[in-house]
């Protein structure tokens, strides 16, 4: 009973409606897909045994990584909106599972980088390569000019709500 109320609650829309049955359809159709993204995210975390706040640490640091950046703690602080006592207890949990190792800042010797493992890379790929993979392997079906309208609604839409304050 209480899954049923999650699932029309995730599709329910909180404005009136579309005026006509297609962008009704659009509508309920991007509602969805955000509540499959939504159970998706929830399926990868779970498989993680990652907190929500650690694999998005975790996330960050691989990429700064991948981007040829160095990141420190405080960086981390700003990049996940909470505090410096907060990304101490991220960073430790990372350090003790081997995710992640505090290297020596090379000239402050009160500073350190936080570089991410192999295991780190192996982990968040595999985390999120099958939902990757699922979504390119739907798009590679579309025709370009699907594709292309597609993306500009979503474009479209994207621009509208970044528009919000």
């Amino acid at each position: 009973m209480p899954q049923s109320i999650i699932a029309n609650e995730a599709e329910h829309l909180y404005a009136a409606g579309p005026a006509t049955e297609a962008g009704q359809r659009l509508s309920a159709a991007l509602l969805r897909m955000r509540r499959a993204e939504q159970r998706q995210e929830a399926r990868s975390l779970g498989r993680s045994g990652l907190s929500g706040l650690d694999l998005r640490a975790l996330r960050y640091l691989v990429q700064a990584d991948r981007d040829g950046r160095d990141l420190g703690p405080k960086d981390l602080v700003g990049m996940l909106g909470t505090s410096s006592a907060n990304v101490t207890n991220v960073v430790d949990r990372l350090v003790k599972r081997q995710l992640v190792a505090r290297v020596e800042h090379p000239t402050d010797r009160r500073a350190h980088h936080l570089r991410p493992t192999e295991a780190a890379f192996s982990d968040v790929d595999a985390i999120f390569m099958r939902h990757h993979a699922a979504l390119v392997s739907e798009i590679d079906v579309i025709d370009a000019e699907e594709a292309g309208a597609a993306a500009r609604v979503l474009e479209r839409l994207t621009r509208a709500l970044d528009a919000l304050d």
